[in-house]
């Protein structure tokens, strides 16, 4: 289950030898899927992003939250049930795909779901507002709260949500990931009795997979970076680091520990005086692996993060600000 921004592309480019590697996953006879908790989209326009940046792949590849959504809508209300609709197209599909009739007016709604969509208007939040507020069920699609555009990092869903329940006094049904239904979702639709999440944010992504308690993957080409790591709590700790997707195709050994020290592959990892060091050589992805688990084991031993501040990874990867 790979997520997209920061996995598989950055904007509108691929990040390096991602199509390659999903080719090859492909081939092993394993289901590939494309997670997002974007619900403005469509699959199938999710789909043809993709294969824009050269990564091969279908509309039945890709699950959004906005078809988590539609799930539970589904599940809590019948075939035909109709639902207030507060968001974009991808929402709007993604209800009546799932039999639900998607209504701009609230009489006889049975409930209100909400999602991305740029051309949202302040009436119509002010009307779901208080129609929540006296009790209409409330189904977000995800609480993201930032979303990347050509001009930096915008305000996302969550800040919507945050005013919709704030308003209201509720707590909404939340589909997206760090939440159970899209990642639920996901293999229901896609398949496989094995899965892996593979992500690079730790509050969405590796949370998620979590909730479902399966393994994951954390890659190192998106918004995750040392920093993150060090004052990750357990729920956002990853099974597995890797700087690169190539981590899908390699041993991960782990690193033994005692003596106030963290080992493997020739790197030595210490945090002495609350602050992190990493001596000795070896390859990029065992540097990673000392330096998250001496980090760890300082925050469980002391409740404070280490400072990693003065510390410099190996190798060109670097934060790239997506999101």
């Amino acid at each position: 289950m790979f997520d997209l921004d920061g996995v598989v592309y950055v904007g509108s480019d691929a990040i390096d030898g991602v199509s390659a590697r999903v080719e090859r996953i492909r081939e092993s006879g394993r289901h590939v899927a494309f997670v997002t908790n974007n619900a403005s989209r469509t699959p199938a326009q999710v789909a043809e992003k993709l294969v824009g940046v050269g990564v091969e792949a279908t509309a039945s590849d890709v699950v959004t939250s906005a078809q988590a959504a539609a799930r539970v809508l589904l599940e809590a209300h019948g075939s035909g049930a109709k639902v207030l609709l507060l968001g974009g197209e991808g929402l709007r599909v993604a209800l009546l795909e799932a039999g639900l009739e998607p209504v701009s007016d609230p009489d006889g709604a049975v409930a209100v779901t909400s999602g991305y969509g740029p051309d949202v208007r302040w009436r119509d939040i002010m009307r779901v507002s208080t129609l929540v507020k006296e009790g209409l069920p409330y189904v977000a699609s995800n609480t993201d709260m930032t979303i990347p555009t050509p001009y930096g990092l915008a305000p996302g869903h969550g800040v919507l949500v945050q005013t919709i329940s704030g308003f209201a006094g509720v707590t909404p049904t939340v589909a997206g990931k760090p939440e159970k239904p899209l990642m639920e979702e996901t293999v229901l639709r896609v398949g496989g009795d094995r899965p892996i999440m593979v992500g690079d944010r730790l509050d969405t992504d590796i949370e998620g997979a979590h909730a479902i308690d399966v393994p994951s993957l954390l890659v190192l080409t998106g918004v995750t970076w040392l920093e993150d790591l060090a004052a990750a709590t357990p729920e956002l700790r990853p099974s597995y680091v890797s700087p690169t997707l190539e981590g899908l195709f390699e041993p991960h050994p782990v690193p033994t520990t005692g003596e106030d020290k963290v080992e493997l592959g020739g790197w030595v990892a210490t945090v002495v005086e609350g602050r992190l060091a990493v001596t000795g050589a070896g390859s990029d992805a065992d540097w990673w692996r000392v330096a998250a688990t001496a980090c760890w084991l300082h925050l469980d031993d002391s409740g404070s993060v280490a400072d990693v501040s003065d510390t410099t990874p190996p190798g060109p990867v670097r934060r790239l600000g997506a999101e």
